[in-house]
């Protein structure tokens, strides 16, 4: 079977508490979007043990094969069904440390491809649950539609987006990796919005961009001016609305028209466009 993990955005992050656990408490809503990744997978009874290849057209570092989320999500799984030993090959062009999601996906998509290859009689609150314990965003993956969640990650809402039909999207990123680790020892002190992210997304684009904002930001950019530099310059370029997603480094903008950036200040830019 070859599936297709796609990335999401964050129409806004809003960190509204922190657990006992540690573990930070968000509001945020996703947006699937078709920047993919390619993951091929074959059952192999006869094997004693499961095989990952890692491919790479993005200059990212892929990491070691034996913690990749897909081979963890293999045997996530596999703690509720038997499942023989399974033969994985995982291209990627989602951009690592993007805050786009592309590992969760893998993971995600490495659940429901397995529910079918090896019949197995799981819901998707069931896969929902394993997507859990690999990862805060891993969830939204299983019915991987617009949503908006809350908790850390975990508690979705079903999500129209309309006004987004026909927008032109275009995502940048830098060439810099930043952790979620780092991200979240970083933020800032944040003051309740007074509001709702369904709030904002029922308002037009136009009004967006005072409101919907990513609580990482104010932190993140006098670490990293370029990310700053970079969303200006989506503005610059005509943007009706630009953000950080996720704990970064990735950000995107939404506008009318394709954007026709300058980006030879980043020469290593990671640059992507599309028409939702």
């Amino acid at each position: 079977m070859i599936v297709y993990p796609n990335a999401k955005l964050n129409l806004g992050l809003f960190v509204t508490g922190r657990r006992a656990d540690g573990y930070h408490l968000l509001e945020t809503a996703f947006l699937p979007i078709p920047l993919v990744d390619t993951l091929e997978l074959e059952l192999q009874p006869e094997s004693g043990a499961d095989q990952l290849r890692l491919e790479g057209a993005v200059g990212a570092d892929l990491g070691a094969v034996e913690d990749n989320l897909v081979l963890r999500a293999v045997r996530a799984l596999r703690q509720l069904a038997p499942i023989p030993a399974v033969s994985l090959r995982l291209e990627k062009q989602i951009p690592s440390g993007a805050g786009m999601g592309g590992g969760s996906a893998d993971a995600s998509f490495t659940l429901t491809a397995l529910r079918t290859l090896a019949s197995l009689s799981l819901t998707d609150a069931e896969l929902e649950r394993v997507a859990l314990t690999l990862g805060a965003d891993c969830p939204i993956f299983i019915a991987n539609r617009p949503a908006v969640a809350r908790g850390i990650g975990e508690v979705l809402s079903p999500l129209e987006l309309p006004q987004l039909e026909g927008r032109w999207l275009t995502v940048v990123k830098p060439q810099l990796h930043i952790s979620t680790a780092e991200a979240f020892r970083g933020l800032l002190p944040i003051a309740p919005k007074g509001y709702s992210i369904e709030e904002v997304l029922a308002a037009p684009l136009e009004e967006w961009r005072e409101r919907l904002v990513n609580d990482f930001e104010p932190s993140l950019f006098p670490r990293h001016p370029e990310l700053a530099a970079l969303k200006a310059a989506l503005y610059a370029a005509g943007a009706d609305f630009a953000l950080l997603t996720g704990s970064g480094a990735a950000l995107y903008a939404l506008s009318a028209q394709p954007l026709q950036l300058d980006l030879s200040p980043w020469p290593e830019c990671f640059h992507w466009q599309t028409r939702l």
